[in-house]
């Protein structure tokens, strides 16, 4: 397993409705667990897998630059796992949902519908 990482075009100044459906993304996501407690993992973070990001995970946080994924999984696994979620994330959003740091979006967002 080794470090991933993605930056979608999914930024925080998106409206309310955008932001109200996200969860219905990763909710759809293979290995989804919910957001972090007290307890376990960091408070309000979504996890898939596991909460110890030390094992096979995945976890999202809202940056400036957009909505940002770390993951400790395999490159093929990994890559499955993201471009679903960019598929999910495109049909449900509304917009095309891409990285934006390897060109597959730009700063616009294209709507969809």
């Amino acid at each position: 397993m080794e470090y991933q990482h993605c930056n979608l075009n999914i930024w925080y100044h998106l409206p309310e409705e955008v932001w109200d459906k996200v969860p219905l993304v990763y909710e759809k996501m293979d290995g989804w667990l919910g957001f972090g407690t007290e307890e376990r993992g960091e408070e309000g973070i979504p996890y898939w897998y596991n909460f110890d990001e030390s094992k096979k995970s995945i976890s999202a946080s809202v940056e400036p630059s957009g909505l940002q994924f770390t993951a400790m999984m395999d490159a093929n696994k990994w890559e499955e796992w993201i471009t679903d979620f960019k598929k999910q994330a495109t049909i449900i959003l509304g917009f095309k949902v891409g990285d934006i740091e390897v060109g597959e979006v730009g700063y616009d967002i294209e709507w969809i519908r």
